[in-house]
Parts: structure tokens; sequence; C-alpha cells
């Protein structure tokens, strides 16, 4: 049977990696790129059409910093398609990154030169706002998006007999100490991208306890240090010109410097050949690359518990319900100052 799947921020980096991989290893996917930008999301199109001009490439409009674009796609999806096989849930912004320069040059020529790359932590400091929904901009893109995604297309994830998967894009830079289960938009921090990304690690957790009953399996990957235009927007164009030797050396000593969509793509594509019920929910899969530029994959365990991933996921449900309540009243004050006096 022809499997379905759907991938969010699909029309460049590793999300578009992730879709030649994918079409490589099944030609017979109905694949659809959920993209927010569709001019680029048709050029991505194109682009995998002429490698794969038989291939069943869909797209669908999707902001999934926007609580109303959500809801729309998510029926948009209904009305297509009887099943989803695979979620990836890609689609991550890292708005106005800072770098604190001073510290950048004193870890570039010490010996925390590859955990600083790896995991930024010392060196970021991002601009966080907030959006139309009076979300967060950071943490309704990077997660509750998502979330509101999945809820939404429960039915076609959670059909009788049948196994799915959703695959969540974190990162190394994913730290317990940005989190607070209190701040859960990051209100107060400055480490929303980092804070973001590990409460995805928390979801994937409890969306496995709640839903493997009902066949939904959630899992989690960290692409390893990639070059993307997220990671181009943290420092001007020449940084990246004169340091992209240094990152190249440093690779021949470390696995996680994967440095291509591609290779940062290799635990989306390796999750898509496993069988969910031999998984780890509480592992992290990481794209690695060893110096002589083979890929694998390797789990890692998380720094995440149950009762905090339980706390986040009540949150979360209590959240969408306020939201929807918010977007109902909102659309009956739209419709009632249309209606002719």
């Amino acid at each position: 049977m022809q499997r379905v799947v759907v991938v969010t921020g699909a029309n460049s980096g590793i999300g578009l990696a992730l879709c030649e991989r994918l079409l490589t290893e099944d030609t017979q996917l109905r694949l659809c790129l959920a993209c927010r930008n569709m001019q680029r999301a048709e050029a991505a199109r194109d682009t995998l059409l002429t490698s794969h001009a038989d291939a069943r490439v869909d797209l669908l409009h999707l902001d999934v910093g926007s609580v109303e674009s959500v809801l729309a796609a998510a029926q948009e999806v209904k009305a297509r398609y009887s099943r989803v096989d695979f979620l990836y849930l890609n689609a991550g912004i890292m708005p106005n990154p800072q770098v604190d320069v001073k510290a950048f040059f004193k870890g570039l020529f010490s010996t925390n030169v590859v955990n600083m790359f790896s995991t930024a932590e010392g060196l970021l400091t991002q601009q966080d706002r907030v959006n139309a929904d009076g979300l967060q901009e950071v943490f309704a893109t990077n997660l509750f998006g998502h979330f509101l995604l999945i809820r939404e297309l429960e039915p076609l994830l959670c059909e009788a007999g049948h196994t799915s998967r959703v695959v969540w894009t974190s990162s190394s830079n994913a730290r317990r100490s940005a989190f607070n289960i209190e701040d859960l938009q990051h209100r107060n921090g400055t480490e929303p991208y980092s804070s973001s990304k590990y409460a995805s690690d928390l979801l994937s957790l409890a969306l496995s306890k709640h839903k493997n009953s009902q066949g939904l399996f959630s899992s989690v990957i960290c692409p390893g240090l990639v070059m993307t235009n997220l990671t181009y927007g943290i420092l001007p164009s020449f940084f990246w010109t004169l340091i992209m030797p240094i990152m190249w050396l440093i690779r021949i000593f470390t696995n996680t410097f994967t440095l291509t969509p591609s290779n940062g793509a290799e635990a989306l594509h390796w999750l898509f050949l496993q069988k969910p019920e031999s998984l780890d929910p509480r592992a992290k899969y990481h794209s690695l690359t060893s110096g002589l530029g083979t890929n694998y994959t390797q789990p890692r365990q998380m720094d995440i518990d149950d009762d905090m991933s339980e706390v986040l996921y009540s949150k979360l449900l209590e959240l969408e319900k306020e939201v929807r309540r918010k977007l109902s009243e909102r659309n009956a004050d739209d419709k009632a100052q249309t209606v002719p006096q």
C-alpha cells in the first residue's frame, strides 16, 4: 500500500534533503511538502521531480506558527488522505540570534570548541516576540503548532490496525537548563530555541506513552551541526567563509559535525526504515558523520523524566483549549462585524 509522508519545513535544508532520500528509498511514496512559503515549496517540488519524475509530490500551505493555518492545513490533509504513515515535524525558527563575539573567539581557540559549535551553550541568545495568536513566536512555531497539528490529525495517525510515526527534528541545543515548566513559552528567558527543542523532547516521550496503544509512535532526532539557512543567519557570511576550513578540520575528530543537509537527514531517513516497536522513546537518534564521510545513526539517552513530560503534556492540552476558545471568539466577533446594520 502507498505510504503517505508529510514533512513540515520541506522546502530547503534538512527537510528537502530528507524528501530526496525518501523518494530514492521508496518511489511509490505519496509525499506532502508542508511549507509556509508556497513559491519555495513549488521550487522544491520541481527539484524533487527532476530526479524522480514519476514521484507523487503534493504541496500543502502550512505556517505552524499560526493556529488558523494549522487548523486549515489539517482539514486539507484529512480531505486528501485516508491515513498518514509518517509525520516529520521539521519546521523551526531561531529569530534574530545574537552571538557573544568575545565568547565565540575565546571558544574557537580553546579545547571547548567542539562543544561550543555542537550546542551553542553560552554563545547564542535570541529575540522572541508575541504572534497574532498571543503566543511566543518560537514556542508556537517549534512546538505548539506541531502539537496542534498532531491533535488534529489523530484520526489519520491513530487509525485502527494502522501504525504511524511522528518524528521531531530536535537539536543538541535542547538543554534542560534552558527550559522552565512554569514558563512554558519562555517569555522571561533569552534561549527560546533551546527551550522549545527541549520541550519537543519531553513531548515526544509523553506522546509515546499516551498514543502507542493507538498505533502512534513518536521519536526524536538530532541532525548534528548542519549548515542551513538557519545556521547562516547566526553570523555574517564572511565569518562562515573564514571558519569553514576549521570546521571541516574539526569534523575529522568529531562525528557530530555532519555539515551538509543530506548528512543531517541521516537519522530521519534511518528511522523511516525501522520498526517502531524496536525504538526507545527515551532516546534521541543522532545523525553522525565519520571523519571519512560515512553517515550513521546512534541513539543517545535524553535528559528527561516522566513527571515533567506528563506536566508538559497536560499544560499543552489546557493551552489548546484556551487557544481554540479565543479563536472561536475572534471568529464570532469578525462575523458580527461583517453583518449589515
